[in-house]
């Protein structure tokens, strides 16, 4: 049986994988945003107010729609990680990954002894409350762990991040890529776009899929023609005040237009 579908998917040869960013935090939201077609929803513990157990429900309302629930946590941290893990996170994203020592790191913080260093506990989410059967001798390769690239320097080492043993996947944070290139707020700058465009090539060449985050269509179908595996479009949080302020320009007309400030192009 495979316990991990959003792992499974990475590699299986499907479609592209599409999904959307969780910012509002409400588990109501995110059980909407789940049946609306999403293969994925991002759960982000780094930029939002949430804790674990917020992320917990956050994942109970995601496990009973069709979308596959990935939690970006706040850092490469040990004990975060393990708190994750055991509050029920099966796929995890880790943010600003810069080189292959972090990255194995990343991985020995997903593992039980002796592969890595996760604290044991018998009884938590993760485990089904201990009724899952068999949970401590697959619970290693069942963990789908997704880091981020995030400067120039991390792109270019990219074949030696994507061959560490553990890692499932990569993922361009192209908010802070182009912060580092001297470009903050503007991914769609030339040199950001072509520095997007090497990742998803060095990826396809390590043989790791690799994922990213876009503003709309336009630019996620971009970075699709490029070669990223899965993407997410804009987040739960700009659709809803995106189509806000267009509703509110349409009824109230074009005289407000300055008045309604447009959705900034990545904040992830």
């Amino acid at each position: 049986m495979i316990y991990n579908r959003f792992k499974f998917r990475l590699t299986d040869g499907s479609e592209p994988q599409l999904g959307t960013w969780l910012m509002s935090a409400a588990p109501s939201t995110a059980e909407a945003m789940g049946f609306c077609g999403f293969d994925f929803l991002v759960v982000d513990m780094e930029h939002v107010a949430i804790e674990v157990a917020d992320m917990a429900s956050i994942l109970r309302a995601i496990s009973g729609t069709p979308a596959d629930a990935v939690v970006r946590i706040a850092w490469n941290d040990q004990v975060l990680i393990k708190r994750v893990l055991d509050g029920g996170a099966r796929s995890i994203m880790i943010p600003f990954v810069q080189n292959a020592d972090e990255a194995r790191a990343a991985v020995s913080f997903t593992r039980y002894p002796p592969e890595g260093v996760r604290g044991v506990a018998a009884i938590h989410r993760g485990s089904r409350y201990g009724r899952m059967d068999g949970y401590f001798a697959r619970a290693n390769q069942d963990v789908a762990v997704i880091v981020q690239i995030e400067t120039a320097a991390a792109v270019e080492r990219i074949a030696e991040i994507a061959a560490v043993p553990g890692i499932d996947g990569l993922f361009l944070g192209p908010g802070d890529l182009a912060a580092s290139l001297g470009h903050i707020g503007n991914i769609a700058h030339p040199e950001v776009q072509k520095m997007i465009a090497l990742a998803a090539r060095s990826a396809a060449s390590s043989g790791k899929p690799i994922g990213i985050v876009g503003p709309n269509p336009e630019m996620v179908g971009n970075f699709l023609a490029f070669g990223y595996r899965f993407a997410a479009v804009s987040s739960d949080m700009a659709m809803m005040t995106g189509r806000a302020a267009e509703w509110l320009l349409a009824l109230r007309g074009a005289k407000e237009a300055g008045s309604v400030p447009s959705a900034p192009e990545a904040a992830y």
